[in-house]
């Protein structure tokens, strides 16, 4: 976590091909995957020397107009360019204790009067608050659970989850996102660690720094009471210095999902 833009720089670097670059395969013998630190340099208008020195974490902070350059050679989309720029600013002031982080009492009864599942959650996927829908909907949606926690340790997850590997991979691409450039977080450090350790499947793509906040994505469950779903995902910041956000589920009106949850939604379930 010391070196989060030299980390980047060379996780992105690794996924770009020669002839993604128009590098037509490179020059010789590959023996690295993705681009060389030279060919980066040489693309990005920039010298090797000191690219090298970005990426070993000697120099923090380029110009935006070297991050522009970068972010052109590696690809990035806007959010990702704009990862890379608050990566090269600034360091975030270190807060001296994780703050507790409260549900605002307003949001909470909003979540109990709608008729669709509903949760609040912080940047590291902790459960805050969920209506009892979201509750009856996924063991992932019960307030004091963390979500990224059961969806790469708990098998019973997994098979709970359509599309498993869509899923995971926007997970934490969202994670990358919510932190931001905010890496210096004992907390976040111990929640990547236990999952890194328990999950090869998350360490993979924690180690690709995809970063992805906009998706526009179908949550597939396969239900033991109610059968498959295939529902809408919506996601609200709510307003405060917490970085919370809540999360609504819902169905194409006259669907079999929207059949399906309303049959949940009759079950005495608390």
């Amino acid at each position: 976590m010391d070196n989060a833009l030299g980390d980047f720089l060379r996780a992105r670097r690794e996924l770009v091909t020669p002839d993604d670059a128009g590098l037509a395969g490179g020059h010789g013998q590959r023996r690295v995957p993705g681009l060389r630190r030279e060919e980066l340099a040489m693309l990005a208008g920039i010298s090797v020397e000191y690219y090298l020195r970005l990426e070993q974490g000697r120099d923090r902070n380029p110009s935006p107009q070297v991050v522009d350059a970068l972010a052109g050679v590696l690809r990035l989309d806007a959010e990702g360019t704009a990862y890379l720029m608050s990566l090269a600013g600034p360091k975030p002031r270190r807060r001296p204790n994780r703050r507790q982080e409260h549900v605002p009492e307003s949001l909470g009864l909003l979540l109990q009067t709608l008729n669709v599942p509903a949760l609040v959650f912080n940047k590291y996927s902790d459960v805050l608050a969920a209506n009892r829908l979201a509750r009856a909907l996924s063991p992932d949606m019960v307030p004091g659970v963390n979500r990224l926690r059961m969806l790469f340790t708990e098998q019973a997850t997994r098979d709970f989850h359509g599309y498993w590997e869509q899923y995971t991979a926007s997970a934490v691409a969202h994670l990358r996102a919510q932190i931001g450039a905010e890496t210096d977080d004992e907390y976040l450090h111990a929640l990547i660690g236990e999952l890194s350790l328990k999950s090869d499947r998350f360490r993979q793509l924690w180690a690709r720094h995809d970063v992805r906040t906009a998706q526009h994505v179908t949550f597939r469950i396969q239900h033991p009471e109610v059968g498959p779903l295939e529902l809408l995902v919506e996601k609200f910041q709510v307003a405060g210095p917490d970085g919370l956000e809540a999360l609504l589920l819902h169905a194409a009106p006259g669907s079999p999902s929207a059949q399906a949850l309303a049959l949940l939604a009759s079950l005495d379930v608390s």
